[in-house]
């Protein structure tokens, strides 16, 4: 018996199979971008936008009692007879935390979209280690959160894809679910930064509490959703007849037969569903983009998630 969506490509064995060479030189050139200004714990190679004391110039205004005669522009109080301070782009360091989830559910499509989300998960982390970042991945499902935390340095790349390797999806066991797994994850994030969770966002009672955890913490939250083109258009995928389905997450049994109305009614609630993760993520003051595995991973990082204003 046929199963619609069973994934027929092995899974990654091989660090090389996760991000080759040629995709390894293109990311050493691009750089995550966070919208929000993060007090990083010691000085590293990222310009914020908070005024500091590194040797980038960045402005001036007028001296205030209190201020450090140290920083009075003394070459103006001689032209002006006024006092004015320099100011400074401060350097401070990064914290990347990506999350991918390994639930049942993303163990499915082709391409396979956890297999998808090691490799991009992989990709990210590596621009993450190139430029210094503290770069921590977690794996979550129903059972919990297993993490490998505060890589740094590009010499930690192989200890990264060791671990992404050994990520497997869960038994489908329903467990605590998204929210849970959200709300332990962001009590054991360490300091504060960028967080990217990988996930479908498939989640039966809904993603919204889950997302208030992560949002809470003051993060910069981006919310990458990984569907496999099964989900996104079944009938040109082999949807057809009269089917049984079974929820992989074990929530139970369906039959169905496949009509032109079925597959319109199924296409609107996938609509729905996206545009309300998209507002959901917006109201919280989180970014969202949707990606299919189908799309090749050069494309996502170098293309879409830089247009989107993710990576310079």
């Amino acid at each position: 018996m046929s199963r619609f969506g069973a994934s027929t490509d092995p899974a990654p064995t091989r660090i090389e199979q996760l991000l080759g060479g040629g995709l390894m030189s293109k990311l050493e050139r691009l750089d995550l971008v966070s919208r929000k200004v993060f007090s990083g714990k010691i000085h590293g190679e990222r310009r914020s936008r908070r005024r500091g004391t590194s040797v980038d110039f960045a402005d001036y205004r007028p001296y205030s009692p209190g201020d450090d005669l140290r920083f009075v522009d003394w070459n103006i109080y001689a032209r002006l007879d006024a006092l004015f301070l320099k100011l400074f782009l401060e350097e401070e360091d990064l914290s990347l935390g990506i999350a991918i989830d390994t639930s049942a559910s993303m163990d499915w499509g082709n391409p396979n979209k956890l297999t998808y989300c090691r490799r991009l998960a992989m990709a990210l982390g590596y621009i993450g280690l190139v430029n210094h970042n503290r770069v921590s991945l977690h794996g979550f499902d129903g059972g919990g959160v297993s993490s490998l935390r505060t890589l740094r340095g590009k010499r930690r790349t192989r200890e990264m894809g060791s671990w992404l390797l050994g990520l497997e999806a869960g038994d489908g066991a329903a467990g605590s679910g998204f929210t849970e797994a959200m709300k332990t994850l962001a009590l054991s994030r360490r300091g504060r930064g960028v967080l990217i969770v990988l996930s479908d966002f498939l989640e039966p009672s809904g993603v919204d509490e889950g997302l208030r955890f992560l949002g809470g913490r003051g993060d910069e939250v981006i919310c990458l959703q990984v569907l496999a083109p099964e989900e996104v258009d079944p009938a040109s995928n082999g949807l057809t007849g009269d089917l049984r389905l079974r929820d992989a997450e074990g929530h139970g049994d369906v039959e169905i037969t496949v009509t032109p109305a079925l597959l319109r009614a199924y296409r609107q609630r996938l609509d729905e569903h996206c545009a309300t993760l998209r507002n959901d993520c917006v109201r919280r003051g989180m970014r969202h983009l949707a990606v299919h595995t189908s799309t090749d991973l050069e494309s996502v990082l170098v293309e879409s998630m830089r247009q989107g204003g993710l990576v310079r």
